[in-house]
């Protein structure tokens, strides 16, 4: 609709400049206009209006109006504006196959007019209709290419978002993985233990039911923050609770023990501030690890080590009972490991996940503990 009005406007306008021209008519030696003469001069101009639903047959009545109008031997500047846009038009949404053909025609109208005035030079017309035309033509396909190029921007510029927003989505649904997975283990287990010894040992019982509160209650804490995070585009909001880091690694491991599994943590070198996003991945992988070993093997032996190197950090965690194939994980492990491999990737690192020489199964996690390094070890790898 607003094309529309535009193009009304501009059709307007140019009828008005025809009729203004129009009047110095008889000061060029040519007949003066008559109510024949503006009509033609009208149907010669006004067509332009529909240029953008119909932009051959709009050039197709300007022509044939600008046809009549200089048979008549009336001024044939006065019905050139119309023909020009039209053409103009036609070259820039339709081939350059049709924007040739139009050109051909109104290059020959253009022709014809200076063959039937007298006193037109036809060296001088003929090389004006071919040279505006041309030019016509020129910018009409430039224009059209434009458009094009305009279209195709937009597409990848509407992919890449839903890309994003897939990759968004996936890391959404990783970090609800880690969150859910391990502390729902870890309330089966004590809520398992609870049950049993409720008669037996009602002291163990409060026990495991302690720890199920306060499983529950950390577990409500990161999807809080999750959420706050999703709402506010703001990993750290002032009501948000901070992103798990490596400084909580041992909250994790006595969780752990509580649901019932043997874990040690052991660390090598100076312990350091990392980048968070370092942090949480490892945190994560540890968590996730865990996890599975909580799950699938939870009379196991398991052993965290966290080795501070000068430009990265190795994250091993080793159990002796948990054995299972890559390739073939239990249900639900998949997400599991396939989210500890992409956080690995994100942030530059290796991780290898698999059974143990000597029994048992081993994630061993190395990140580089800056951009620079990760580039260097991408380049390694690369």
């Amino acid at each position: 609709m607003r094309s529309y009005v535009v193009d009304s406007l501009i059709a307007v306008a140019m009828l008005g400049v025809a009729v203004l021209l129009g009047r110095e008519s008889a000061a060029q030696g040519r007949p003066e206009l008559d109510a024949r003469a503006y009509l033609l001069v009208a149907l010669a101009h006004l067509p332009v209006a529909l240029r953008g639903r119909w932009p051959v047959g709009a050039f197709v009545v300007v022509q044939a109006a600008s046809v009549a109008y200089v048979t008549l031997g009336y001024w044939p500047v006065v019905s050139t504006f119309g023909s020009m846009l039209a053409l103009y038009t036609v070259a820039s949404v339709r081939t350059p196959r049709v924007a040739a053909g139009c050109a051909a025609v109104m290059a020959t109208v253009w022709v014809y007019a200076g063959l039937i005035t007298d006193g037109s030079s036809m060296p001088s017309v003929v090389g004006q209709a071919l040279l505006y035309c041309s030019v016509l033509v020129w910018f009409g396909i430039l224009a059209r290419r434009s458009a094009e190029l305009t279209h195709r921007l937009r597409a990848e510029q509407a992919e890449r978002a839903r890309r994003a927003v897939a990759e968004e989505r996936g890391r959404i649904a990783r970090e609800l993985h880690d969150v859910v997975a391990h502390h729902m283990s870890v309330i089966s287990v004590q809520a398992g233990l609870a049950r049993f010894v409720f008669d037996s040992d009602p002291a163990k019982a409060r026990g495991a039911l302690g720890t199920i509160a306060g499983t529950s209650g950390e577990a409500l804490e990161e999807l809080r923050r999750m959420l706050q995070v999703l709402r506010e585009e703001d990993s750290s909001g002032p009501e948000g609770a901070p992103m798990p880091t490596l400084a909580r690694l041992g909250e994790l491991v006595e969780r752990v023990r509580a649901g019932g599994l043997s874990v040690e943590l052991a660390v090598e070198g100076s312990q350091r501030p990392l980048p968070p996003g370092v942090e949480l991945c490892a945190y994560r992988v540890v968590q996730e690890a865990l996890t599975n070993v909580l799950k699938h093997a939870r009379d196991a032996h398991a052993r965290v080590e966290l080795r501070y190197r000068r430009h990265d950090l190795t994250v091993c965690v080793l159990n002796d009972g948990l054995r299972v194939d890559p390739d073939r994980v239990p249900p639900g492990a998949g997400h599991g490991l396939i989210g500890m491999r992409e956080r690995a990737k994100l942030y530059g690192g290796t991780i290898s996940v698999g059974p143990r020489t000597g029994g048992g199964f081993a994630v061993r996690l190395t990140l580089p503990t800056s951009a620079t390094d990760g580039r260097r070890g991408d380049d390694r790898t690369g």
